[in-house]
């Protein structure tokens, strides 16, 4: 029977399974790196030995999982690590009730506390005064609470990207999709102005702790963070 959403057979659905296997592996063994290219269509299904059609319903899984990009008339080229494919899984998770908004924010509690400290012992200047930019927009914005969660975002991307492990900024960029969903019913929630004075000066001072190179306050202060939005989550009735 037709894959009712593809039109693919159940026999070309294992084809392009197994084409799907044949083309990481050639990027593994090739050592293809970010926008190398690959074969094109017709060269790898006649290595393949399979269809094009087969061939090309690999290459749109790949891309589909952030490993190829595809443009039109060009050839596909190895993409480039994006949390991109992380990030409905974990939706999907919070979605369905296999995973809680608590159990989210332990985990980016754990994970941010440490991109914290290695922010702090591997920033660059740039990246210092990038991270230094988003604290103080955050607090310019603080009446705009649309403009403000985007340099919140910004802000905790910026200290993954400055720990200098990719494996950290592809989880901390996976959890902004539920983050959006969670971060101005937070924020709204925090009627009080000095609560909201509170959490701006926290992202201050956790910026000021990376740039001063201190990775234990820095670590302190981020898990500080993440315990009050916890409890100010928990307050406006999410689990």
């Amino acid at each position: 029977m037709a894959n009712a959403a593809s039109g693919v057979s159940g026999e070309s659905a294992g084809l392009v399974g197994t084409t799907i296997g044949a083309i990481t592996e050639l990027i593994r063994t090739n050592e293809l790196g970010p926008g190398d290219k690959l074969p094109s269509e017709a060269q790898l299904s006649r290595d393949l030995k399979v269809s094009r059609t087969v061939v090309r319903e690999a290459f749109r899984s790949l891309s589909a999982l952030r490993l190829i990009e595809l443009s039109t008339g060009r050839r596909a080229t190895v993409a480039e690590l994006d949390y991109g494919a992380l990030a409905p899984v974990m939706e999907h998770g919070v979605h369905t009730e296999q995973i809680s908004i608590q159990q989210i924010y332990d985990v980016r509690r754990t994970i941010e506390s440490r991109t914290a400290t290695l922010a702090a012992l591997r920033r660059s200047d740039d990246q210092g005064r990038e991270i230094l930019a988003h604290a103080a927009a955050m607090r310019e914005h603080a009446d705009a609470p649309e403009k403000m969660m985007e340099h919140d975002l910004a802000f905790h991307i910026a200290i993954a990207g400055a720990a200098k492990n990719p494996v950290f900024a592809l989880i901390v960029g996976a959890f902004e999709g539920i983050t959006r969903q969670t971060w101005l019913i937070g924020w709204r929630s925090r009627t009080n102005p000095v609560d909201k004075d509170f959490m701006t000066d926290l992202h201050s001072e956790i910026a000021k702790a990376i740039v001063a190179g201190d990775p234990l306050r820095a670590s302190e202060l981020m898990a500080k963070h993440f315990d009050e939005s916890v409890r100010t989550l928990i307050a406006a009735g999410i689990s």
